[in-house]
Formats: C-alpha cells, structure tokens, sequence
C-alpha cells in the first residue's frame, strides 16, 4: 500500500499515513490516525479538502464536466431511462430487469397515499407559510405515522422505508403548494407515472378534469433524474450527519430538507427568476447588466452561469437544455412569463458566444434552465426548492442506507480549531465591570 509520510518539526516523529487510490478521481490520504499517533487534526473549513466518506453511489469530476450515478453516465441515463428507473439504480446498485422494475413501480404507486390524519397536521400551518416549511414539519412528522418499520438494522425496514419516502414525497411536495393557496388536496392516482401523478397533485381541480401534459411529465422526469444526487453536498452530508446518531431516517431526510432550503444550496434557480424580474422591471437594457457581471469592480453577479464544482461545464445544463427550448416553443405562456424567458434566452445567447464567459467557463448550468422550465410550468418560485427536495430524497435515502449498512459506521463528530479564551476567573456579579 503506498503511504505518504508526515513528519513532526518539533518532535521529529515520523507517521505513515495509508494512501487510499478511488475508482476515479484524486487519491485520498487516511489520516483517521493523525490524532492517535501525533495529537493533531486538520482545518479544512467546509470540508473543501477532506472526504468525509467512501461511497460507491455517485461520481462526480468537476474538472471534465462528469457525472455517474452507479457507473452510468448521466447523459446514457437521461437519454434512455426514467427516473424510476434511476431510483432502482441507486437503491439497488444495479439497472433493474422488467419484472423487478415493474415491482418496484407498483411498490412506490402503492405507497403515494398519505396517512389521513396528516391532512389535519397540514391545517396547524399558516396560510402563508413557505412550502419548504411544510415540507420540514411534514417529512419529520412521518415518524409519528409511520413508526412500524423503523429498526435501521433491519434491510427490509430500511427497503419500505426507503420506498415510502420516495412515494410520498410528491404527495407532500403537492399538498404543501395545494394549502399555501388555498385548494383542496388531490389524492394521488395509481393509473398516472410518478411525474404525471405529481403534476395531477399540483394542477387538478375537482371542477374540471385535468390531463397532464406527455412534454411537461418528460421535461420534469429529466429534471428528476438530473437531481437525484448529486455526491456529498451540504444537505446530502447533513442527512448522513443526522443518521450517524442512529435517528430514524425521517427525521434524518428532514434535515436534509431544511439544509436544502438554504439560499445558498438549493436556491439558485429561484435566484435565476428573481435576478431576471429585476432585470425587466428595471427597464434598462440588457447589455447594461452584461457589462456589470463582466466589472470586476462591481458586486452584480448574473446569476445561473458557472458552477462551484464544474469548472468545464455542467453536464446536467446540455442535458436539460434541449427540453427547455422544446417546451418553450410549444408552451402557452403569459405576456410576463414570455418577457422573462426571452430576456433569459438573450443570456444564454450572450453567455455561449462572449468571450468572457466563455473564457471563464461561464455556461449556463443546471439552475439556469430548470428555473425557466417551472416558469413555464406554472410551477410558484417559492416550490422551485420543493421540487429539488422531491428529487433528491432518493439520493439522501440511498446515501443514509449505504452509512447505515457499513459495519461499524460510528457516529459524526467534527473537531474544532478553538480560537477562544481559556482559564479565565470567574468573579462574581458585584465585581464585573
């Protein structure tokens, strides 16, 4: 096994610490023995540098523009499978075959109903409450209801509960929209796919019938699939964070929730739409707001381009970007919503032919696009968070499950680099200045 080997200046001690060669991607140095043999940790300030775990899920390669669920590519995924299917995939390990596939489509439409005592615990929130605050309360709340398999160390609890929250959560993510404006709950309907039964959830009302659009269904089933996970992000770390205390996995996919709901996590394409509303609603023209984003001297930032991680581009944004312009060309939209998108698709023309941003890797990613396609849904900008959570659960899930089945996983425990005072003297209260 190779080594890499560090050295104490001050002691001269020597400790060879193992290093650990991936599948793919960067080598990995073991340092669980740092401490043990030298009394030391690492600073590595959000974990930019550290891998808080193994895992055979998701691979990610920010510099070549490469993402893998399971070993597939996600452009062979997003062009040939559903994202059913993918949830098999990373449940299982494996593609399903049709008899697995089809069980496990009849499993999940058999699971989408929500125990009918949560339709009251929906009525103890404001009218005006975010979806995303629901969606917390709610996903918590399972626990209450749904109590009966819940021991972690059991794989075939861990299976039901797995297919529950994949099931319900389309249901909770609908009926969270459905209360914050005032329309009656639609029960979910086990004749309609998993996108189609979402969008009847969202869309129906019981004075008309509703028939869900084949083009929507497709262009949210890629956005599903191109969401499911995404490695060890924020909210993906706080769910395998929360379950390495051995909490049920409600309360552990809650969390997940609640992280996600961070502007500065899962809120990049309802930035998307805000940042294009200030663009129209100012009325100057659009070249002024290029200029800004190019002023380095100025803090305006075009929001939707780049990506933290992909310094290529975002191979999630090509995949989408299709189906975006398919569904805007067949789409009835609004005199705003049609501004909006024009104003967006003038971007996406600057951004892929200046040499700025081209220099600069500046592409439209992912956000960019799925923020204009629930636009042109009719999908509110306070879901756009709602819907990744909708898509994410099953990566949370398969994650939380792959911890869980590790032997002799321990529970979370980051260490500090304490800056505070020590050793003060404590006077009492008639003495303090």
């Amino acid at each position: 096994m190779s080594t890499v080997t560090i050295i104490d200046d001050e002691t001269g001690k020597k400790v060879q610490m193992p290093l650990l060669t991936p599948t793919s991607g960067p080598k990995t140095i073991d340092i669980s023995m740092l401490y043990k043999e030298l009394g030391y940790f690492t600073y590595d300030p959000g974990f930019m540098s550290t891998a808080s775990c193994s895992s055979a899920i998701t691979f990610l390669d920010g510099e070549q523009g490469i993402l893998q669920y399971r070993g597939y590519p996600i452009e062979q995924l997003a062009e040939h499978s559903n994202y059913l299917e993918v949830c098999y995939l990373l449940l299982n390990n494996k593609l399903p075959n049709r008899l697995e596939l089809t069980e496990f489509e009849v499993d999940i439409t058999n699971h989408t109903m929500l125990h009918e005592a949560l339709k009251s615990f929906f009525s103890g929130f404001r009218r005006d409450a975010h979806p995303m605050a629901i969606m917390v309360g709610v996903v918590g709340a399972l626990a209450a209801f749904y109590h009966d398999h819940m021991d972690i160390k059991n794989p075939e609890h861990r299976k039901i509960t797995a297919h529950r929250l994949l099931a319900k959560m389309p249901t909770i993510a609908a009926w969270s929209y459905r209360f914050a404006t005032g329309k009656p709950f639609v029960y979910p309907r086990n004749d309609l796919n998993y996108t189609e039964n979402f969008l009847h959830m969202m869309f129906s009302m019981p004075s008309n019938d509703y028939k869900p659009s084949s083009l929507l269904a497709k262009a949210l089933d890629l956005i599903l699939i191109l969401h499911a996970d995404h490695e060890q992000n924020a909210s993906t770390s706080t769910v395998r964070l929360a379950g390495s205390s051995d909490a049920n996995p409600f309360a552990a996919v809650a969390a997940g929730v609640a992280t996600l709901w961070g502007p500065a996590h899962g809120g990049a394409n309802e930035a998307v739409i805000r940042m294009l509303i200030d663009i129209n609603e100012s009325g100057k023209p659009l070249q002024l707001f290029i200029d800004r984003a190019k002023d380095k001297n100025d803090d305006f930032r075009l929001m939707g381009f780049g990506h933290r991680v992909y310094k290529n581009h975002d191979p999630r944004a090509t995949l989408i970007r299709e189906i975006c312009h398919k569904l805007l060309n067949e789409m009835e939209t609004t005199g705003e919503q049609q501004k909006m998108l024009e104003t967006a698709m003038a971007l996406e023309k600057v951004a892929l032919e200046d040499e700025y941003f081209i220099t600069r890797n500046l592409y439209p990613n992912v956000d960019f696009y799925s923020g204009i396609i629930f636009l042109a849904m009719g999908i509110p900008m306070n879901m756009f968070t709602v819907m990744f959570a909708m898509a994410r659960t099953v990566g949370w899930v398969a994650q939380w499950n792959e911890m869980i089945s590790e032997p002799g996983y321990k529970i979370g425990r980051p260490r500090q680099l304490y800056t505070g005072p020590i050793d003060l003297k404590y006077d009492s209260i008639d003495k303090r200045s």
